[in-house]
């Protein structure tokens, strides 16, 4: 198997149809989550996989609106339900900043974790973490995830993209980042290429704000220029960020002045099966999510 599926597709907006940002890579017999925004839970839950079944997770940076979801993912997916049963530490990998989250955050839930510990093993609620430099982070079973640095525009933060391969079918995932060259250079002989896209502009006294926000992301003239430059067999458009009266509609006509090629706006639980010559596309439903006592 090599599948993806967007988990999440939003940013910080707190909306309903698009939550935090999050993509699940079932390959071979692993499964990783890419970042953990807000109700990445909610959408394991609801493709009935538990969180026990997680082989690691990789965050791109440390915005918030990127790891909110995380103390839910770590602890609810300790409990021991079917959409829980962790029993074994939890391998993090991110960017400078990571060893502290993961150290300081069993302190904040220390009392939690205390009470629990009688009725779970202690070891499902453990974290391992690893702060990870440019190169191969992950080498096991011909699978191969390679991070690679990216320009989160005047963030003052270090930003990865990364790229999977496995048995010649390749995916690369972007992360927050401007228009980017080391991007392009890590996105050649793509399957499927999963970018961020910001669009539209506001009026009034949040416009300085929205301004500095477009500089730190990409629009869809810059994207497409990405996609020309790399050509993978499909574009996929995730962390949709608009602003004014831009709306999703708007993202690919937006592109087409820069790029002519495959690319779709993605949703909550859109899943891309990659194959040798072909990426199939499928919409799991994001309708209500199964009965809480359903064992998966």
């Amino acid at each position: 198997m090599f599948r993806v599926t967007l988990i999440g597709t939003g940013a910080p907006p707190p909306v309903l149809d698009r939550f935090g940002p999050c993509t699940l890579v079932e390959v071979g017999a692993e499964k990783f989550l890419f970042d953990a925004g807000r109700g990445a839970m909610q959408r394991l839950f609801q493709l009935g996989i538990p969180f026990s079944d997680i082989t690691g997770m990789f965050l791109t940076h440390h915005h918030s609106d990127h790891v909110v979801g995380f103390v839910d993912l770590w602890l609810t997916g300790w409990i021991g339900r079917p959409w829980g049963k962790r029993v074994k530490p939890l391998t993090v990998l991110g960017p400078v900043g990571t060893h502290q989250m993961m150290e300081h955050l069993p302190l904040a839930f220390a009392t939690d974790i205390e009470v629990r510990s009688h009725s779970y093993p202690h070891d499902g609620v453990k974290i391992e973490s690893t702060e990870i430099e440019e190169g191969i982070v992950f080498d096991k079973d011909e699978i191969f995830i390679t991070a690679f640095k990216v320009d989160h525009g005047g963030e003052k933060l270090d930003a990865f993209g990364y790229r999977i391969d496995y048995q010649n079918r390749s995916i690369v995932i972007s992360g927050d980042t401007t228009f980017n060259e080391n991007l392009i250079k890590h996105s050649q002989n793509l399957h499927l290429l999963i970018h961020e896209v910001t669009h539209g502009m506001g009026q009034g006294v949040e416009r300085r704000n929205l301004e500095r926000i477009r500089r730190n992301h990409t629009i869809p003239e810059d994207a497409g220029r990405v996609f020309g430059r790399t050509r993978p067999k499909l574009a996929v458009y995730t962390h949709i960020l608009l602003f004014g009266s831009a709306t999703v509609n708007d993202l690919i006509p937006a592109t087409r002045s820069t790029y002519d090629g495959a690319l779709i706006v993605g949703s909550d639980l859109m899943q891309f099966d990659i194959e040798e010559e072909n990426v199939t596309i499928s919409q799991f439903p994001v309708g209500p999510p199964p009965n809480e006592h359903t064992s998966f």
